[in-house]
């Protein structure tokens, strides 16, 4: 009687360590700069000291920005990768690892378009045909492990005309990705929509902050200052993140939406 209790009392405790030590539920991030993660400094010659000197690097993706809306129960994996298409993600392995880390009941948010698009870029190219067979596959392989995708079609750039009209610069791939979303029946948030209402509500000049728009002599790795808009300021980044915890709310993803915290914190 006596060895039973010592068993038992054993097996409580095995019990409660596991429970204690649950594996948080994790997104995984597939896709390219606009979400990916950039460094905090680069280092630059500063001719005055005459040395190497760690600058701030102003760049931010909003997969690197999501993890402050959530509770320590959510891991962010941000494997996006700056220049990729769906096409090389695959080809340079990078799917490979996510869907080898992938358990039962993870997330995986998968963003393509900027890179597949580029026609003048045939290292990263990827015809419309291929790329809704790539998010397909996408689709496919997270489910096989249990996981949830969540497709998100592409952040818009920012693009004006003379008159301050929004110019497109996706073309079909943004229709294709809604249009995987709906044939395999997986959550989809538009984030072309988002942004680009945002960018309009902004107008052309005003929207020009929330990208890398650097003044000559501002920072000292663009000392000539730089106009990117493709790529986002930290606020920039902040605020697309902010825009797919709103799809979240809106799809009612409950698992995910019950982690948020009811404030973001600010850690970059």
């Amino acid at each position: 009687m006596k060895r039973l209790l010592i068993v038992s009392i054993a097996f409580i405790s095995l019990c409660l360590f596991f429970a204690g030590t649950k594996r948080p539920l994790h997104i995984f991030m597939a896709g390219d700069s606009t979400m990916a993660l950039k460094p905090l400094y680069k280092n630059v010659w500063d001719s005055i000291a005459g040395d190497s000197i760690k600058e701030a690097f102003p760049e931010r993706g909003w997969g690197q920005l999501l993890p402050d809306f959530f509770n320590e129960n959510v891991v962010i994996e941000d494997y996006a990768q700056n220049g990729r298409s769906s096409r090389t993600f695959i080809e340079q392995g990078w799917w490979q690892k996510i869907i080898d880390n992938v358990q039962k009941g993870d997330y995986v948010v998968i963003q393509f378009g900027h890179n597949d698009s580029a026609e003048d870029r045939p290292d990263r190219y990827t015809p419309p045909k291929q790329y809704a067979e790539n998010l397909s596959r996408f689709v496919d392989e997270v489910k096989a492990k249990g996981g949830k995708p969540i497709i998100c079609t592409s952040v818009v750039r920012r693009r004006f005309d003379a008159k301050g009209t929004f110019l497109d610069s996706h073309g079909e791939y943004v229709e294709l990705a809604r249009q995987v979303a709906k044939h395999k029946n997986v959550e989809m948030i538009d984030m072309y929509e988002k942004s680009k209402d945002l960018l309009i509500n902004m107008g052309k000049d005003q929207s020009a902050s929330l990208f890398l728009h650097i003044e000559a002599g501002e920072n000292k790795i663009f000392p000539d200052g730089k106009i990117d808009n493709t790529h986002f300021k930290e606020n920039g980044a902040r605020i697309m993140a902010s825009l797919f915890v709103e799809g979240l709310k809106e799809n009612r993803i409950k698992s995910l939406t019950k982690e948020l915290r009811s404030q973001p914190i600010v850690l970059h």
